[in-house]
């Protein structure tokens, strides 16, 4: 009776990730088209403590092939221990002290540069990031040609010869491809805050984060998911490698742990139907292969029966895997085998532990 309950979720589950592969193959790869820029943009960035950071992320931003008088930089100030200090700039930038009024550090501090923002889009990115040299062009271009409110980008990690950060690359491409697949099939509930566009007109129709303001995080996914319930034809993924934005892994297992606990916080909360069934899907999915993992182990089921079904797991995740790291990444797949034995255990005790547990976020304790 197991066997028959393990082999049907494997078949949901590979059938799950199987439509995110068609809806990655829906998203066409785009290219600017070289037009002539004409949107202004403001960048938000929110940071706390990012003073080694933000001196590499304003130089990216020093060489965007973007004209300066058609965007300029917000720093929001989340009570850092130390002030920072621009010295020079050959574009307009301020820094801001954030405003507190909810649980949210990163909600309140995008919705008080909104209160300074003078232009029709905005676009927020995070301290630890390096932006392309064509990104505004790219976002401009494909605004300039597509009748959208809202446009999310694709993140990826600049990784060391670690196990810890392909690990980290394997996980932030499976939701990457998840991202794009679901945008693919018309049921976008995902996106990531550090490469993210939208008005400022659809901020204010939407409220901005009203309604999920006591949860901590979620600047991004909470915002989409409104949008896409209420405008779903003006919200776009802009599938184009000149506009993949950069960012760091995290430093050492216990920050990733947090890290991914504050991701998985959110997912109770969604708005969106299709997010909350495919959570509960992969969740299931991670747990069919913990339990035939042990019943192999302890010898309750021939050997057999797991290798067909970790096999069937790796094949349709191997899928997903590889057409998402051919968009987002110059290098191959690494520690491929040994991040999927792991990743099950590993996010199985993430979703398990973002139900009851507390997180740490730049200094500060967080309950879920």
């Amino acid at each position: 009776m197991i066997a028959i309950i393990l082999s049907v979720i494997l078949v949901i589950y590979f059938s799950s990730i199987g439509l995110l592969i068609y809806g990655f193959t829906k998203v066409k790869k785009y290219h600017n088209k070289n037009l002539k820029p004409q949107t202004s943009f403001t960048i938000i960035v929110p940071f706390r403590n990012e003073k080694e950071n933000l001196p590499n992320l304003l130089q990216s931003f020093s060489n965007l092939n973007y004209p300066n008088d058609l965007f300029e930089v917000i720093l929001v100030d989340d009570n850092s221990r130390e002030k920072f200090q621009i010295l020079n700039s050959k574009f307009q930038i301020s820094i801001i002290d954030n405003i507190r009024a909810s649980n949210s550090p990163k909600k309140d501090a995008i919705a008080t540069a909104m209160q300074h923002v003078k232009t029709n889009w905005v676009i927020t990115t995070d301290a630890d990031c390096l932006v392309p040299e064509n990104w505004l062009l790219t976002f401009d271009n494909y605004i300039q040609q597509n009748n959208v409110s809202m446009l999310a980008g694709a993140v990826t990690y600049k990784c060391e010869n670690s196990f810890l950060d392909h690990f980290q690359q394997l996980d932030l491409t499976s939701l990457q491809g998840a991202t794009i697949g679901s945008f693919g099939i018309k049921k976008a509930f995902m996106c990531n805050g550090a490469n993210f566009a939208y008005t400022k007109s659809l901020f204010e129709k939407l409220n901005g984060f009203e309604g999920n303001n006591k949860i901590a995080s979620g600047d991004d996914v909470f915002l989409l998911q409104k949008a896409a319930n209420l405008f779903p034809t003006e919200v776009h993924y802009l599938k184009a490698k000149e506009a993949i934005v950069i960012t760091k892994p995290t430093e050492n297992w216990k920050a990733l742990f947090y890290q991914r606990v504050r991701w998985a916080a959110k997912t109770s909360s969604y708005q969106s139907k299709f997010g909350k069934v495919l959570g509960l899907i992969v969740f299931a999915g991670n747990v069919n292969f913990i339990i035939g993992f042990f019943f192999f182990i302890f010898g309750i089921w021939p050997y057999q029966f797991f290798v067909l079904l970790a096999f069937f797991k790796f094949i349709i995740d191997f899928v997903l895997l590889y057409i998402t790291n051919q968009f987002l990444a110059k290098n191959g797949i690494k520690s491929l085998v040994l991040s999927s034995l792991l990743y099950p255990f590993f996010s199985t005790t993430v979703a398990l532990y973002s139900l009851f547990g507390t997180y740490e976020w730049k200094g500060r304790r967080f309950r879920n």
